[in-house]
């Protein structure tokens, strides 16, 4: 009995490993159940198994680096203006930070991959420019979360059209100043 959690855990391991590599060289859209399967040597029907369907896949494979600029060296007043422009860069440049986006709208298991990655990347980044708790630090990067992600699903999902206009400086501009008022204002 003992070697069935072994096998199936090895195999869950290959599966995940297949993914990875063609979520990375295929992207989402591209990347199909069938060739992640045939990749890792199983039946598409024990990926389906293990992992439900594409989007909980693609969660389970997603390691997604937010690559955060230094902002200990910005001025304050510029720093919002920072993080909105590089944000818009990795929506505009990764579609898998897109698609594991749009998953969490409506896969559990994905959504758990984005709150993971906000409150591992993001909240060190604000409790380093603010000080003070890690609790406080999670309230603010919070908010700054709603921001950035409100903003790439009304830009990159839904296409609002004044939102879709707006020139880049503009908005990074506008919604930097409110990312600025969430890290630095009481």
């Amino acid at each position: 009995m003992a070697s069935v959690p072994r096998r199936s855990h090895t195999t869950k391991a290959g599966i995940l490993s297949a993914a990875r590599e063609h979520f990375a060289s295929s992207g989402y859209q591209g990347a199909t159940i069938r060739a992640i399967a045939s990749s890792a040597g199983v039946d598409p029907a024990l990926v389906m198994r293990y992992f439900g369907n594409k989007e909980a896949l693609f969660a389970a494979a997603a390691n997604f680096d937010l690559r955060l600029p230094e902002l200990a060296a910005i001025h304050r007043d510029a720093v919002g203006v920072v993080l909105v422009e590089h944000f818009l860069d990795r929506w505009d440049n990764d579609g898998t930070l897109l698609a594991l986006m749009r998953a969490a709208v409506s896969n559990e298991m994905a959504a758990d991959r984005m709150r993971d990655i906000f409150s591992t990347q993001l909240v060190p980044v604000v409790a380093k420019l603010r000080g003070g708790s890690r609790q406080a630090a999670a309230g603010r990067a919070g908010l700054i979360a709603s921001q950035i992600l409100g903003l790439a699903l009304c830009r990159y999902v839904l296409k609002l059209p004044p939102v879709v206009v707006l020139q880049r400086a503009i908005l990074a501009r506008r919604v930097g100043e409110t990312v600025r008022a969430y890290l630095f204002d009481d």
